[in-house]
């Protein structure tokens, strides 16, 4: 009598948001207001997803919870990352967990080069000391595929960078830190149709170098979407996921709007 195969062992979700309820944290003056509502989601590995919803419905404030933003509370629900949760990790231990956020405003950071920065953020990240060299030569790589000038480098992070270049080096440090996941925070915001292009363009390349890698990406516009080609669409209306689908559902909210979620 043969023996039965046994039956393949389920595949751990690289990330994902169970029951999410996120409010403000109170100053004092100002009470706490609850923003998400319970919200859920899995991404599996190379997945991509696409979250949109009108100003105000919680996106942005997701992805800073996501990365342990210390002005919003998770009063309950959990974020499991690579089966680990890490509700409670703070924003750094995500960080070198392989978690990254390209936020929709960077941050400048003056008398600090991006070379350097970078040098810095992957000793953290990986525990590794890269020569300043070899960083140099990774950087014009990518800086060719991204198309950006290699003097770029040597600038300070984000200081006097245009919207388009700010984007493109949040690409650039996605690159370089290679995370497990990444959070696009409305990285097409404010962009024009050339720099939308390359920054899309920018975000293809990395995954076609790590097909694994996984990413939620928060916007308001098809256009973003025509370029990446996501997995998954999903809507928020006021703190909450109210429908999930593929990509016809962005090319539904691109000829109706919100207003048929409301």
């Amino acid at each position: 009598m043969s023996e039965s195969s046994s039956p393949t062992e389920p595949t751990t979700p690289l990330f994902e948001i169970r029951d999410l309820h996120v409010q403000t944290v109170s100053d004092g003056h100002q009470p706490s207001v609850e923003i998400l509502k319970g919200v859920s989601l899995t991404i599996g590995q190379g997945e991509v997803h696409a979250l949109m919803g009108p100003n105000g419905c919680g996106k942005s404030t997701l992805a800073s919870t996501l990365m342990g933003a210390p002005e919003y509370e998770v009063t309950s629900g959990q974020i499991i990352f690579q089966g680990d949760d890490i509700t409670d990790w703070d924003t750094d231990v995500r960080g070198k967990a392989g978690l990254f956020l390209a936020f929709q405003y960077p941050q400048e950071i003056a008398g600090v080069s991006i070379l350097n920065f970078l040098r810095q953020s992957l000793s953290a990240r990986k525990g590794m000391d890269m020569s300043v060299l070899e960083l140099r030569l990774e950087l014009m790589d990518w800086m060719e595929r991204l198309d950006m000038d290699e003097s770029f480098m040597e600038r300070y992070v984000n200081e006097g960078f245009s919207g388009g270049e700010k984007k493109r080096n949040e690409i650039l440090q996605m690159a370089i830190l290679e995370p497990e996941m990444a959070i696009l925070d409305e990285t097409d915001s404010g962009l024009d149709i050339d720099a939308l292009r390359i920054v899309a363009t920018g975000v293809q390349e990395i995954r076609k170098d790590r097909p694994q890698l996984g990413a939620l990406v928060i916007t308001h516009y098809q256009r973003l979407l025509d370029h990446l080609q996501p997995d998954h669409v999903h809507v928020m209306i006021d703190g909450k996921i109210v429908k999930s689908g593929g990509s016809e559902i962005s090319q539904e909210l691109e000829d109706n709007g919100y207003e048929m979620f409301l």
